[in-house]
């Protein structure tokens, strides 16, 4: 059965929640959206959503006190077709971090759920790993 298809063009969405009362750093919205244009160019390229029961990827950041390393699964949205995916990071982490650090964490973190995702769903991860590696071997 084909998924449902958002009333957009996008594979990737990235957003955030805060679970803590700390202030979201001034960087977050502009480092939000350069990391998930490049996580979406990523999954276009390697194939990820070709064939899969979901048609794009929601992945919700959870400012919260520690980093996890597995997303929180949400079943596809049969309306939109997407699989929503919940993370979450530490806000400590965040707070003081440039623009440069914050897409780095964000790419990072997203990439991170991903993989995790296409384990779970049988989805071709080998780009996703192969961006992850740079990006660790990077910092």
């Amino acid at each position: 059965m084909t998924p449902a298809h958002p009333p957009h063009n996008r594979k990737f969405s990235l957003s955030a929640v805060s679970l803590t009362k700390a202030r979201p750093n001034k960087h977050d919205m502009p480092a939000m959206k350069a990391a998930s244009r490049a996580i979406e160019d990523i999954l276009v390229r390697s194939n990820f959503l070709t064939v899969a029961p979901f048609s794009w990827v929601t992945l919700i950041l959870r400012y919260g006190l520690k980093n996890e390393d597995a997303p929180h699964y949400e079943k596809i949205n049969k309306r939109y077709g997407d699989l929503p995916l919940a993370i979450e990071v530490d806000t400590h982490e965040l707070l003081r971090a440039s623009l440069e650090q914050l897409v780095l964490k964000f790419k990072l973190t997203a990439l991170k759920a991903l993989i995790h995702a296409g384990r779970k769903y049988e989805r071709p991860i080998e780009q996703l790993e192969a961006e992850l590696a740079k990006l660790n071997a990077s910092t």
